[in-house]
């Protein structure tokens, strides 16, 4: 220390560092917050699936259809209850909405952000699966450029749709939750031809224009932008 005074706090520092700092396994930690994590997104998206099936159940069109086949399985065509096993009518409602809301799930196939959620989705076993889902991907690629590059076959529907949804640019997730009658029409109009989806795209924003130009709202809003504007901060004395 008298030769090199300088270093002692340096040496002292790394001293108390090393004897103080937490034994903890860094890997653990990644564990456990992967976990953690996972767990959030399968109960959040639980969470969003029944929120959309409550949904569902207040819609005319499918709770019709959804009270029809509870009335064919007889879940709604019961006798009335006497005596003390008598229940209320909150109750027997409450009962009856909830199997409604079973037929919906059962019956309608929920796409897009609130479809049901499934154990394979989570963080924790993407993680896991990921080498997996490489080499699928590699080997469809592989597969792909080999059909239509090199052979040059024709595209099939599901090829089609592929290719309208990568020119769009969206996620398979948002693909999905699209109509079918929508998914039909990008078909016949042949969207994945990139100079077709170019026009299409075009015609969609002009539509969306005059659209906001005869939309009352817009038009309100422009003027106040106009006339007043978000307002400014300025620093210029009153």
């Amino acid at each position: 220390m008298l030769d090199h005074p300088e270093e002692y706090y340096r040496h002292y520092y790394h001293y108390y560092s090393r004897r103080l700092a937490p034994k903890v396994d860094v890997r653990i930690v990644i564990l456990v917050t992967v976990c953690v994590i996972s767990i959030f997104q399968f109960y959040s998206w639980r969470s969003s699936y029944n929120e959309a099936i409550k949904y569902l159940s207040t819609v005319p069109k499918y709770r019709i259809q959804a009270t029809e086949i509870a009335k064919q399985q007889g879940l709604l065509n019961r006798a009335k209850e006497k005596g003390k096993n008598r229940r209320s009518k909150e109750e027997i409602k409450e009962e009856d909405e909830e199997r409604i809301r079973d037929i919906i799930k059962n019956k309608i196939d929920i796409k897009g952000g609130y479809q049901k959620p499934q154990i394979y989705d989570i963080l924790l076993f993407q993680i896991v699966l990921f080498p997996y889902y490489l080499f699928k991907y590699i080997t469809w690629y592989i597969h792909w450029v080999y059909r239509f590059n090199i052979k040059r076959e024709e595209y099939g529907e599901e090829e089609k749709l592929y290719l309208i949804r990568r020119n769009m640019k969206m996620s398979q997730t948002q693909f999905d939750s699209l109509e079918d009658d929508r998914k039909k029409l990008f078909l016949e109009e042949e969207l994945w031809k990139r100079e077709n989806y170019e026009i299409y795209k075009n015609q969609e924003e002009e539509k969306m224009k005059l659209k906001m130009a005869s939309d009352p709202r817009w038009k309100r809003y422009r003027r106040w932008m106009k006339n007043e504007g978000p307002g400014r901060l300025t620093f210029a004395d009153d």
